[in-house]
C-alpha cells in the first residue's frame, strides 16, 4: 500500500496545479511597470537602489535559485518570473524593471483567485531585504 500512496500523491496533488492566464499588462509600457489592478492580489513597490542594472542582475540570480521559481524572459532590464506555490501550484508573476539608473520597480500579481493572502507583498519584502534596499514609493 505505500508504494501505492507515493504513485498517488503526486497525481492527486497535479489535479490542483492551477496556473490561470498570464496577466495580459505583463511589461515595460511607457518605461514604467503597470500598477496594481488592486491591492488583495498584487503588490508594487519601487526601490531606490544604487544601480539598478546590480540590483537586477543579484535578484535574478536569488530567483533562478529559488525553489518553484522560474525566470520566463529577461530583457534590457527587464525580468518576469514566475513562482508557484508548493501544495496548489498556484502561480504568481513577478517583474522587475530597472526604470532608471538609480531605481528598480518591482511587481507581483497573482493569476488566481480574490485575495492572495499577503504572498505578493511578502515576495517583494524577501526580495528587498536581499538588495537591503530602501523602499521608495508603493504605487
Amino acid at each position: 500500500m505505500p508504494s501505492f500512496a507515493l504513485f498517488a500523491l503526486p497525481l492527486v496533488l497535479a489535479l490542483f496545479h492551477w496556473v490561470g492566464p498570464v496577466p495580459d499588462d505583463l511589461g515595460v509600457r511607457g518605461g514604467h511597470l503597470s500598477p496594481c489592478p488592486g491591492p488583495a492580489h498584487c503588490a508594487r513597490v519601487d526601490w531606490t537602489v544604487t544601480d539598478s542594472g546590480a540590483a537586477l542582475e543579484s535578484l535574478t540570480t536569488l530567483i533562478e535559485s529559488t525553489p518553484q521559481a522560474e525566470v520566463i524572459s529577461r530583457d534590457d532590464g527587464y525580468l518576469h518570473a514566475t513562482f508557484s506555490s508548493r501544495i496548489f501550484g498556484f502561480v504568481d508573476d513577478v517583474e522587475l524593471n530597472a526604470a532608471d539608473p538609480e531605481r528598480l520597480e518591482a511587481r507581483s500579481i497573482s493569476r488566481l483567485g480574490d485575495s492572495d493572502l499577503g504572498v505578493n507583498g511578502q515576495r517583494l519584502q524577501v526580495l528587498a531585504q536581499a538588495l537591503d534596499t530602501q523602499v521608495l514609493s508603493q504605487p
